[in-house]
């Protein structure tokens, strides 16, 4: 999958591959283990899986900002992000491997 966005439906086609349920069942388990991670962030806010990464939710001050395109001021309000980071195996996976996407 070089160069392409993994989707649900890759995911599901994974799972129905390696694990051997139906696509059906893999769609739903792709699903349920999405929802429980987005619950998860939102009441804990963060997930960590290990030996692949962190998912935190981290709060943003307001600040000011330029519109790029008339140079304006405008007040950016605060807001709440997502924040990944790899964990060190999968940085070290990526790095062993530097010609594969």
């Amino acid at each position: 999958m070089a160069g392409k966005t993994v989707t649900r439906a890759h995911l599901a086609e994974a799972v129905y591959q390696e694990v051997g349920l139906s696509r059906s069942e893999s769609a739903a388990l792709v699903d349920a283990i999405l929802a429980e991670i987005t619950g998860s962030l939102l009441r804990d806010g963060t997930v960590k899986i290990s030996s692949f990464g962190t998912f935190s939710v981290r709060q943003k001050g307001q600040r000011l900002g330029r519109n790029p395109k008339t140079g304006e001021e405008v007040p950016i309000l605060p807001r709440r992000v997502l924040v990944f980071r790899a964990s060190q195996v999968l940085k070290d996976r990526i790095n062993r491997h530097p010609g594969r996407s």
